[in-house]
């Protein structure tokens, strides 16, 4: 009995056919105006209900099925700070929302409450992005330097307190090296590790496998040098296969060693598609469910998609949006300034 299991165990692996990306050479964005705000966080709730977070200190919530308009959460700023918040993220208890700058403000909102469970004051803070790992407890948020390290502080309580990990802990960085605040997609984390691109002098992968424990930094080949050249987005289909994209936010319709790939883990990385499209890109996903073949990338340029996991690309929309997150193979959300988008695939 034991023998025959095995034989259809090895059939059924040998007649699984590999998944066939779709051709996709256009595609048609419901947009929803928002108005008076730029949106570079969103939180998808379901394919009709998502979540973001705004420049002027707004949290809404917004669904294209019960009210088809966005709904401020509102929130009670001391001193009259209006935060620009460019971080959202949320584990099973709560919503989370970072702000940018001095003082860098970091919210948890559950059941319609507001709570300030962190702050940082210093003239250099400049807060980034933020996720939870997948365990829910353990989240993570990445910001410009304020020593000689990379700002991260770590929660492993679900949220309720925060820590900034100390330079001793972390690898040095170069002058002038740091993060973009464009899309909140510079952090990905998959289990108990994460991975961190930065820019401007130097553009390279942050690593920790262990919730931020400990750390290791790579190389990567993506354009470097200039305040406004980096990575500006990550992805990994699973803790191998990874994407990273970006460019010189200043010359965004330059191709030039803006997009990589790695296959080992984020040790490595080689270019593709050099001086083809797609240019600058603030946002990079894989479809999920897709094998990584299937990925989407926006920016200001434009949408672009690839079927071959990043080698190849082609155009697909020339609107203008900062950041994309899938609900499921068909379904992903979009936002950009003054806007939400629906994209809808076949």
């Amino acid at each position: 009995m034991k023998r025959i299991s095995i034989v259809i165990f090895l059939f059924l692996i040998c007649c699984k056919e590999d998944y066939k990306p779709r051709e996709i050479d256009t595609i048609n964005i419901q947009e929803f105006k928002i108005d008076t705000i730029s949106i570079r966080a969103i939180k998808v709730i379901d394919a009709h209900k998502v979540i973001y977070a705004g420049s002027n200190g707004d949290v809404g919530f917004f669904s294209d099925k019960e009210i088809n308009t966005a709904v401020p959460i509102k929130i009670t700023y001391q001193d009259s700070i209006r935060p620009n918040f460019r971080s959202i993220a949320s584990n099973s208890k709560a919503i989370f929302v970072l702000s940018i700058s001095n003082p860098a403000l970091l919210y948890g909102i559950s059941n319609g409450k507001f709570e300030l469970k962190y702050s940082e004051n210093h003239e250099k803070v400049f807060y980034d992005s933020m996720h939870f790992f997948d365990d829910n407890l353990h989240g993570i948020a990445v910001g410009d330097p304020t020593q000689d390290c990379a700002s991260i502080i770590l929660t492993s309580d679900g949220g309720h307190t925060w820590n900034k990990i100390p330079c001793s802990k972390l690898p040095k960085f170069e002058e002038n090296e740091a993060f973009f605040a464009a899309s909140n997609t510079n952090i990905k984390t998959i289990g108990s590790t994460v991975w961190i691109g930065s820019g401007g002098k130097k553009a390279r992968i942050l690593k920790s496998d262990n919730f931020g424990d400990t750390w290791q930094i790579f190389e990567t080949p993506i354009i470097q040098g200039a305040g406004p050249q980096g990575i500006y987005s990550i992805d990994f289909v699973d803790k191998k296969n990874g994407i990273a994209i970006g460019g010189d936010y200043s010359n965004p319709l330059e191709n030039k060693r803006n997009k990589a790939i790695t296959k080992d883990g984020g040790k490595t990385w080689f270019i593709v598609a050099d001086k083809q499209n797609p240019n600058y890109k603030s946002c990079v996903q894989y479809v999920p469910n897709t094998d990584g073949k299937e990925v989407f990338a926006v920016g200001i340029t434009g949408v672009s998609f690839s079927n071959d996991g990043g080698n190849t690309w082609n155009e697909v929309s020339k609107e203008s949006y900062y950041t994309i997150q899938f609900v499921d193979r068909n379904t992903a959300w979009l936002s950009g300034n003054n806007k939400l988008g629906k994209l809808v695939l076949k």
